[in-house]
């Protein structure tokens, strides 16, 4: 049976994968309670005790705004603990699964990035993660780095977990229109890694199958049309009236860090590979909402 330690356990991406690599074999998963990624000296200890064949950072600092006053510790979380995961990963021949962001890109594109564009991060959020990818990269041997864009879900802090609690709270909200990209399910993209490791795990560890892959939802919206969706469905779902909705311009709404004005990513290079559709965003979305009530209910 396959060791499997899964790095960031209590996150949204995290939660979702425990559940979905478990028939890939025994999950050992750990969050910053049981496990600081951010001393190097504890990653190694612990991986060299548990001598795993598979390892999944689904760990990240992620707060985007926050990151450009706490550059240290995002550099430390984003870039440093990965190279450690990697390099103790080729020491044990294991497989490394590690996460991007479409916000390694500046957003000048007038079409979905491919895995060969090259990247250049607006702000301290999205250098640190290049820096972690180019690390990664730099290690080589069996590693899989999968980016994303706009990952949401029920638990943890995402926009439509925000777009839901401002909707039940106000009257009317400004959402900002001039940003496209494409939102994910975390446990579309759970679903996605498990089935990729077992594809590769299935086929003998093909060597030019190795490196980087586009995984997001399929489509592009705004972030006025994401937000229209969620509102419009949870609404129904949790029977509110819902708040009426602007567009507003990035410019409107200033943030500390710049985001992307596009950032849709293009998956067909992972779809091809392993042989996979990803979901369009719309029907992810579905799927998640349909949670929703009992969800909620048990939060409250």
């Amino acid at each position: 049976m396959n060791k499997i330690l899964l790095f960031g356990s209590q996150g949204q991406l995290g939660w979702e994968l425990q559940r979905t690599l478990a028939p890939l074999g025994k999950v050992t998963a750990v969050d910053l309670q049981e496990l600081d990624i951010s001393q190097p000296d504890a990653i190694r200890a612990f991986m060299n005790e548990l001598s795993p064949d598979i390892v999944v950072n689904a760990a990240a600092y992620t707060a985007v705004d926050k990151a450009e006053d706490q550059q240290d510790i995002a550099q430390t979380i984003n870039a440093t603990a990965p190279r450690i995961m990697a390099e103790e990963a080729q020491k044990h021949q294991a497989l490394f699964v590690h996460y991007s962001t479409d916000y390694v890109f500046d957003g000048k594109a007038q079409e979905p990035y491919s895995e060969k564009d090259i990247p250049s991060p607006l702000g301290v959020y999205g250098k640190t993660k290049l820096a972690g990818d180019q690390a990664v990269q730099e290690i080589g041997g069996r590693f899989l780095i999968f980016r994303t864009s706009w990952v949401y879900g029920l638990r943890g802090a995402n926009f439509l977990k925000t777009m839901i609690r401002l909707a039940t709270e106000r009257d009317e909200l400004g959402i900002v229109s001039d940003q496209i990209g494409t939102p994910t399910w975390c446990r579309m993209l759970a679903e996605s890694t498990t089935l990729a490791l077992h594809q590769t795990l299935s086929t003998g560890d093909k060597e030019e199958n190795f490196g980087i892959y586009n995984v997001s939802g399929s489509g592009q919206t705004s972030w006025f049309e994401f937000a229209g969706k969620i509102i419009t469905t949870a609404s129904q779902k949790l029977h509110f009236q819902p708040p009426t909705i602007k567009p507003i311009a990035t410019a409107d709404y200033p943030t500390k860090s710049p985001r992307p004005a596009y950032s849709v990513l293009d998956n067909s290079l992972f779809e091809k590979t392993f042989g996979l559709e990803v979901a369009d965003w719309q029907d992810q979305l579905e799927l998640c909402l349909n949670d929703l009530p009992s969800h909620y209910l048990i939060q409250k």
